[in-house]
């Protein structure tokens, strides 16, 4: 169980994600970048005890910044997308 939760880090709780979570039956989460759509599909099904029918995946490579003469990076990171099977709904997003 602490596996799935090192696997998602937390929801992506946006006006788009919002949008495809009343349309589609889809919600938004940021995941570990080395997991794969396997494990995504069964930490959610485990985390909220839900059906999940699909699963798809987008990589973000950090940002480059600049604070005076020293420059950086944001970190880079992994979005899921779930797609919840019909009649299933995580009641953790429904006060959002």
């Amino acid at each position: 169980m602490g596996e799935d939760y090192k696997i998602i880090r937390r929801p992506l709780i946006t006006e788009k994600s919002t949008i495809q979570k009343e349309m589609h039956n889809q919600l938004a989460f940021e995941v570990d970048r080395r997991a794969n759509k396997i494990e995504i599909k069964k930490a959610v099904e485990r985390i909220f005890k839900v059906q999940v029918d699909d699963v798809r995946t987008q990589n973000y490579q950090g940002k480059k910044k600049r604070l005076g003469a020293t420059s950086g990076r944001r970190r880079h990171w992994k979005k899921a997308i779930v797609t919840l099977k019909p009649g299933q709904k995580i009641e953790f997003f429904e006060g959002v």
